[in-house]
């Protein structure tokens, strides 16, 4: 008797790729298989304030070329969720250790559209092997290095 892979559903931006999004994606692969739903970057801009570095079909190219992804797609530009997470239809949502959603809201939203059979949950480890292991410290790296390389041409420049 064989037994039904169970689908994973994990979302985010994935903006500047690093090893915490790989960790994330082999993660949720131990559960099943993994599909992805990439935050648009309008939906990002509304979420957090700023757009991301790379343009969304970029970062959903990305995505789909990486091993232990099923399948990827753009979230909706009417930024619904729900609607997407009702479209695939996942037996797993896998939140991030870092995604600001509540578990217990998601369940209650999911419940109301008779999806209670989706079981939410968080992973609850960071992948913390590398120094730049979050997008945030990589742009931050990013700054500090253009400002020191600003700041010695223009040392020598004088």
């Amino acid at each position: 008797m064989s037994k039904v892979k169970k689908s994973v559903l994990v979302a985010g931006t994935f903006d500047l790729i690093h090893a915490g999004h790989i960790y994330l994606i082999n993660e949720a692969s131990k559960l099943g298989d993994v599909y992805v739903v990439v935050a648009t970057d309008q939906n990002r801009e509304l979420f957090s304030g700023e757009r991301p570095i790379i343009p969304q079909e970029q970062r959903l190219e990305v995505i789909k070329n990486l091993k232990n992804v099923k399948d990827a797609r753009l979230g909706r530009s009417d930024n619904d969720t729900l609607k997407t997470v009702e479209e695939i239809n996942p037996d797993i949502i896998l939140l991030g250790p870092d995604q600001k959603y509540s578990i217990d809201l998601l369940k209650d939203e999911l419940k109301k559209k008779g999806l209670n059979h989706i079981e939410v949950m968080r992973l609850k480890t960071y992948y913390d092997k590398y120094e730049l292991s979050s997008s945030r410290l990589i742009k931050q790296k990013i700054i500090e290095k253009y400002k020191d390389n600003k700041r010695i041409s223009s040392e020598n420049g004088r």
